[in-house]
This record gives C-alpha cells, sequence and structure tokens, in this order.
C-alpha cells in the first residue's frame, strides 16, 4: 500500500516509540531545556522508574517518546552496542539544521558528525548525554 491509499476503515499510527536512557532525569532535562521538547506524561512508576514521555510542542498530540531506563542487561547492552558502533537511536527532524547545529552547539551539545548532505537530506549527529546518538535532519529541496 502507497501512502495515501486507505485499506477499509483501519488506520494504524505510531503513538509512543521509547529511547533508552540511563538517567530518567538527565533525560528529561536534555529532551526539553536543549531540543525543546516538552513533557507530555511523568507518571511514577515505583522505585526510580517513570512513564516519562515528550512530545513537540508544534504537534502536543502527536508521537510520544518515551525516555526509557535502561535498567536491564539487554538494555544496557544494546544500547552500548549501538551507541560504539556509532549508530543513532533516533531521527529528529529540523526546519533548519545550520540553525540548530549553531543553538544546540552554543548550549555545550556534542556532535559527533557535523552536518553533512546524505543523499536526499542534512543530517548532523548528536550525543544526547544519556547513552544514545541523535540524529537531525533537515529534508532538500
Amino acid at each position: 500500500m502507497l501512502l495515501g491509499e486507505e485499506k477499509g476503515d483501519t488506520m494504524i499510527k505510531v503513538a509512543v516509540t521509547s529511547v533508552f536512557v540511563d538517567d530518567q532525569e538527565k533525560a528529561k532535562g536534555f529532551y526539553t531545556g536543549v531540543l525543546g521538547f516538552a513533557v507530555k506524561h511523568d507518571v511514577p512508576l515505583g522505585g526510580d522508574a517513570r512513564w516519562l514521555t515528550v512530545v513537540s510542542p508544534a504537534d502536543p498530540e502527536g508521537v510520544e517518546l518515551l525516555l526509557e531506563p535502561n535498567g536491564t542487561p539487554i538494555a544496557q547492552t544494546y544500547q552500548r552496542g549501538v551507541r560504539e558502533a556509532g549508530l543513532p537511536v533516533i531521527i529528529l527532524a529540523v526546519d533548519d539544521l545550520a540553525k540548530e547545529h549553531e543553538r544546540l552547539t552554543g548550549l555545550g551539545v556534542r556532535f559527533t558528525a557535523p552536518p553533512t548532505q546524505t543523499g536526499p537530506v542534512l543530517s548532523a549527529i548528536l550525543d544526547d548525554t544519556c547513552g544514545n546518538l541523535v540524529s537531525l535532519q533537515q529534508p532538500l529541496g
């Protein structure tokens, strides 16, 4: 099925996706205070764990990003392996990558790859300070 085609009355869409983080409070600070997301849910789950999701302020009813604690050996191994391979765990869209790169660099964000054209997009990779690499992408054209 191609984009725009309908199949019956059923529609499935992404509601929540997650990224493992080594510290939920630190992740909350980075994703809200630095990247500019807004907290959607922050619900205690017992112990130190919380159901902590953030959303884009431009789309508060859109996809939620769950800042998931990496509290199991499997999660920690996965997170470490993906990072060591240099792979971003999430891609975030931006309207003006040069402007975001400058703003974030000014806030002390460390980029592991500068803005570079990769096919139909400009992309850069940053360190989210919580154990992950994140790609920022701007469509070209």
